[in-house]
């Protein structure tokens, strides 16, 4: 009902001005002579319906009466200038090919000028007069800075404005950029560069601050963020092109990542549509941190169906339904199914007929892993064995197995179960037609168990935020980050390459406690307490990417590298060893699986990082 008002509302306004235009113009024309001519006179009154009826037929059809005036931007005034412009030329055109009684040609001109301004007028009036009441109506609203002077921070400034349920009003911008000192936007001023955050905060009585830099790494967020700290103001941030290309920002808290963010990563769309799009995709751990990820990505690709393979049935069930309402066309199938399953597992290969498989589904948690060490061998290594003779049987295009830099000089059981897996992968590529391939990467921020998750509930609970080593370094990504250099992995392999994605530099988990610490609001070690704990079995002090006998190779791609190494020796028949191996040993012990591991993996060293903690206590 209320569209129909609003509608019939425009027309009869529009109708109004244009005419008004049109008699102005005479007016005009004639020195504001009320007395016009009375043959010009009797022309324009016969004009009037032609020009009324296509002036409202030229702006329905650019769509000016579907558009909400109060967001009125230049795609919405460059609309009301071709609607005039249109309608004056098929008038001026029928008035000749009728003809129709005619007007002197500056007529026309002016009454195309004054139209264009009454009714773009017309609608910045309204959108005035709409803000001015809700301003009048407003309560009290939080005088904010936005950080970022550019395309983010303008929208987000717009965003403030337009959305007074935020009750945030923008006071000011900050920007090192010294060309845009002074200067403003939207008649907001730039106030200065970052180091005077706390200056303008007292000078301003600023009472928020909004980040708005979505293209900045994460060095400079911790920069400004730590400025942002001496204020004890509240800081949030507007991160995301997502967001950008919706046009409405999301102002949200920092987190985590956002310190620890890089640039974006470039993909080749083409070259990742190319292998996805339209083909059968199967990711095995499915309902995992990494496989579900893996499943929305793949999902933007279109391809003809996705098959989640997944143990868990609460996490199969998740990931189903969301994908079901994110991707409602798409021809989705889920099996509950465990990779150490085979029998099962091959039914579902050859009911669903996949061309590209992402292998994710291991078992990832070290300690827990040296536990049940069995269990850590039958899931990532024959686990592994069976989903990779199934792909060649079934003639799998492409087959990536997610692996770990926990596989590189191993010192637990999962970390040796993911090396012999990827061992596992290379052996099989020499002698099948699929491309089988591995992708090696650190730990991803907030994936199920890891160490922000662990680290948030700690610091919830009041403390102690608990560290294994105070020297405990590991390299880090986010979870999207990794499955975008996953993906795009699959579209540049050739078969048999050990890819290793760029994961910056490590970092301590001591100062990664530190900032979790403070992003809560709290000060390490008076408000809250960091307690260290000792190195459980099978951890390291320090990841590494690749060995000593290994060397990375640049890809195409800047953020991936391949590992190269003569291994011929090591992974050569590697399947007909574990065969063997498994013969008698079904359900493995400890002792078996160490001697295992060791059949396969002469270099492997358990006590490792164990001697380097009793060594530092000793001194």
């Amino acid at each position: 009902m209320f569209y129909w008002i609003r509608l019939i509302g425009l027309i009869i306004i529009d109708s109004v001005l244009v005419n008004v235009a049109l008699y102005t113009s005479l007016l005009l024309r004639f020195d504001g002579n009320i007395n016009i001519p009375e043959q010009f006179m009797d022309a324009a009154l016969y004009l009037v319906p032609w020009w009324t009826l296509i002036a409202l037929a030229s702006m329905v059809f650019f769509k000016l009466y579907n558009r909400m005036w109060q967001y009125a931007s230049l795609g919405e005034l460059s609309g009301v200038i071709k609607a005039i412009t249109s309608s004056m030329a098929a008038l001026v055109i029928l008035i000749y090919l009728i003809p129709l009684p005619y007007l002197p040609r500056s007529v026309y001109i002016l009454t195309w000028l004054f139209a264009v301004i009454l009714i773009i007028g017309s609608r910045l009036l309204w959108r005035i007069t709409r803000n001015a009441i809700i301003k009048g109506e407003k309560q009290a609203v939080k005088r904010t800075l936005i950080v970022g002077a550019g395309d983010a921070g303008a929208m987000v400034a717009r965003e403030l404005d337009h959305n007074h349920a935020l009750g945030l009003q923008a006071v000011g911008f900050v920007d090192d950029n010294a060309l845009k000192q002074k200067l403003s936007i939207y008649g907001i001023p730039v106030l200065g560069p970052r180091q005077d955050i706390p200056r303008l905060v007292d000078n301003y009585d600023i009472e928020e601050i909004i980040i708005a830099m979505p293209s900045a790494d994460g060095t400079v967020i911790r920069d400004i963020y730590n400025v942002c700290r001496q204020t004890r103001i509240k800081t949030r941030i507007f991160y995301g092109t997502d967001e950008l290309l919706n046009g409405r920002p999301e102002i949200r808290e920092i987190q985590l990542e956002d310190l620890l963010r890089r640039k974006p990563v470039n993909l080749n769309i083409d070259e990742i549509a190319g292998y996805i799009k339209d083909r059968n995709i199967l990711v095995s751990g499915a309902g995992g941190s990494i496989g579900s990820e893996l499943c929305r990505q793949i999902c933007r690709y279109n391809p003809a169906k996705i098959i989640l393979v997944e143990y868990s049935e609460n996490n199969l069930f998740d990931i189903d339904n969301e994908l079901k309402e994110m991707f409602s066309n798409l021809h989705i199938e889920a099996e509950l199914c465990d990779v150490k399953d085979r029998n099962k597992l091959q039914e579902v290969f050859k009911s669903s007929r996949p061309q590209v498989v992402f292998h994710a589904a291991a078992y990832k948690h070290v300690p827990l892993m040296e536990k049940h060490p069995g269990e850590a061998i039958k899931n990532n290594i024959l686990g592994t064995k069976n989903i990779v003779e199934i792909s060649d049987k079934v003639g799998v295009d492409t087959f990536i197995l997610i692996s770990t830099d926990k596989a590189v000089n191993p010192t637990s059981v999962m970390g040796a179960s993911k090396r012999i897996a990827e061992m596992v992968v290379r052996d099989f590529n020499r002698i099948s037609k699929t491309k089988f391939a591995s992708v090696r990467f650190g730990n991803v921020l907030g994936s199920r168990g890891s160490v922000v998750p662990t680290f948030k509930q700690q610091i919830q609970k009041g403390g102690p935020v608990t560290v294994t080593h105070p020297d405990m370094t590991r390299y880090f990504m986010t979870i999207p980050e990794a499955v975008q250099l996953v993906i795009q992995a699959g579209a540049i392999t050739s078969g048999g390459e050990t890819f290793i994605l760029d994961m910056g530099e490590p970092v301590k988990i001591m100062d990664l406690a530190r900032d979790m610490i403070q992003l809560y609001g709290y000060e390490p070690d008076k408000d809250i307490e960091i307690r260290i704990m000792g190195i459980r079995p099978g951890e390291k002090l320090y990841e590494e990417l690749f060995t000593a006998r290994e060397q990375m190779a640049a890809t195409r791609h800047e953020r991936i590298y391949i590992r190269e190494e003569n291994e011929d020796s090591l992974s050569a028949n590697i399947i007909e060893k574990i065969e063997k191996l498994f013969i008698h040993n079904t359900f493995l012990n400890r002792g078996d699986v160490l001697k295992l591991i060791s059949m396969v993996l002469p270099e492997y060293n358990q006590h490792k990082d164990l001697d380097i903690m009793k060594n530092d206590v000793n001194k």
